[in-house]
């Protein structure tokens, strides 16, 4: 794995902007308050030929009794306990306060390399760092994220603490987790990390950036992606949350799955309709994940009563696979990972052209197209030209004699020859031009 860098210091001193800076787009929420990040946020970056992945924390307040900040305090000491390289920030406007003492002792305990960044000087002048030698972790380095000054330096010495061996492309298989506020997510990622990776509190919009981990299981690499709940529009009040379904947006887009996480107390409801709808629209492979399970009360036919409503509200993706799980106890929670591997290779696999044309020529011999204004859609040849999503290109003889139902039939003439299930597919219709 790329070697690890984790910036660590007390609340609103800038670390989400250097983050930010270094990522090379905003990734990390940054707002003028503190609090605003909250979990571990991670970025693949590259500094003078060396890939490493960043990972920003949550200010950390390590005396608070606040129980939020007590999760973010855990999330910061994971992000250590990670991390090849710590750089540790403070503010030179603010100067050193009781809390950048309390974190450099944290700090110094991990044994870990720590370079000290001081954050917010505009104009440089070496008197400003004096004080900040007084945290006796070395020589700081001071910098302004904002005005992008001395990141470079910051991170010249970084690479300096950088193990070295090969370096290896990522080949996870990258995982989004989506759904509303509260509907399990980041106790689901949990489950699947082993450990308290995401923040876990009865507090809705907890998680607010998504977040990547990467894991191994059985010998496969994962990436999982960890996203805030996404709310209804007129339910998204402020800039921070707003910005937070965007990224959950970014998460699914770049996914190679989605688990959609429904509170199968709750039950679908047209919020998680209009998700669902959203990751079928970008031609992602997806697993309904319905959570909570352990919470319902079951007889002999509670799955299939479960099932027929989630047929009614999917009419328009019954491709759709399901599982029914408890990330808080971890029932069936595994599975989730099978699955995601099922619908990727659905959404991976390529039909055979011959074998394509002789299904679709069969199908439209069985079933013609119905013609329109004396005209008759002939079927020329067809291929199947991408996967992820599956795309299957037709040549006809006029594009516009497609009826949609057709088209539909003609879909679930290949869904049924081929397993595509957890995955949308396309079909794409184009006019042969006629030699004159």
């Amino acid at each position: 794995m790329d070697p690890v860098i984790a910036i660590v210091g007390r609340p609103n001193v800038g670390k989400s902007t250097f983050f930010n800076k270094v990522a090379g787009r905003k990734i990390a929420i940054t707002e003028d308050r503190p609090g605003v990040t909250r979990d571990r946020i991670t970025a693949s970056c590259e500094w003078r030929g060396r890939p490493f992945t960043l990972i920003d924390t949550g200010g950390i307040e390590l005396k608070s009794d606040d129980v939020m900040w007590k999760q973010i305090a855990v999330q910061a000491r994971l992000a250590v306990e990670t991390a090849d390289v710590i750089l540790f920030f403070t503010d030179a406007k603010e100067g050193l306060n009781p809390s950048d003492y309390d974190v450099a002792d944290f700090l110094r305990r991990s044994r870990k390399p720590v370079i000290p960044v001081v954050n917010k000087v505009d104009d440089y002048s070496p008197d400003k760092l004096f004080e900040f030698y007084a945290l006796g972790l070395g020589e700081p380095i001071g910098i302004s994220s904002e005005h992008s000054q001395g990141i470079g330096d910051v991170l010249d010495r970084a690479v300096e603490f950088f193990p070295r061996g090969e370096v290896h492309e990522d080949d996870s298989l990258k995982i989004a987790v989506v759904g509303k506020p509260n509907a399990g997510k980041s106790s689901l990622v949990n489950q699947l990390l082993g450990e308290e990776r995401a923040i876990v509190t009865d507090i809705a919009g907890t998680t607010r950036d998504a977040i990547d981990t990467r894991f191994v299981r059985n010998g496969k690499a994962y990436t999982i992606i960890d996203t805030a709940g996404i709310r209804r529009k007129r339910s998204v009040e402020d800039d921070v949350e707003y910005y937070s379904v965007l990224r959950a947006f970014d998460a699914v887009r770049r996914a190679d799955v989605v688990l959609l996480v429904v509170d199968s107390v709750e039950g679908v409801t047209e919020q998680d309709v209009k998700i669902i709808g959203m990751v079928h629209d970008e031609g992602k492979p997806s697993v309904i994940v319905m959570n909570k399970w352990d919470l319902i009360e079951k007889d002999t036919h509670t799955m299939e009563k479960f099932e027929e409503k989630l047929k009614e509200a999917l009419k328009f993706m019954d491709y759709y696979k399901s599982v029914y799980i408890s990330a808080k106890t971890g029932q069936r929670a595994e599975k989730t990972l099978a699955l995601a591997e099922e619908v990727f290779a659905h959404a991976s696999f390529r039909v055979p052209t011959g074998e394509l044309n002789d299904l679709l020529m069969d199908a439209v011999r069985i079933n013609e197209p119905p013609s329109y204004l004396g005209k008759r859609m002939k079927l020329y040849y067809a291929a199947q030209v991408a996967v992820n999503p599956p795309l299957f290109a037709l040549q006809v003889n006029d594009d516009t004699l497609m009826h949609f139902s057709y088209k539909r039939y003609l879909e679930n003439v290949i869904r049924d020859a081929y397993d595509f299930s957890g995955t949308p597919i396309r079909i794409q219709v184009r006019s042969k031009k006629e030699k004159e």
